[in-house]
């Protein structure tokens, strides 16, 4: 029997009434819904950490990895 996994699986998250209206109101503000805000917050926290969001994202990090290891180019903190 093949099992056939959903890709949204639903989470809860809890947020206090005042967060909630506030999000609320800014989804109403950008005719955008709770889940586009949290699916963009998101997106946004794992690029701050150089996490890839999707696989074209993973893709570019690894050329560019790979193009600067052939190069002999290595990138420095600051």
């Amino acid at each position: 029997m093949n099992v056939v996994e959903d890709p949204w699986v639903p989470k809860l998250i809890a947020f206090d009434d005042d967060t909630f209206d506030k999000l609320t109101q800014l989804g109403r503000d950008r005719m955008a819904t709770v889940q586009d805000l949290a699916d963009e917050a998101f997106a946004d926290i794992l690029k701050k950490h150089g996490i890839p969001i999707d696989l074209k994202d993973a893709f570019r990090k690894s050329v560019t990895r790979a193009n600067n290891k052939s190069s002999g180019v290595r990138k420095t903190r600051s």
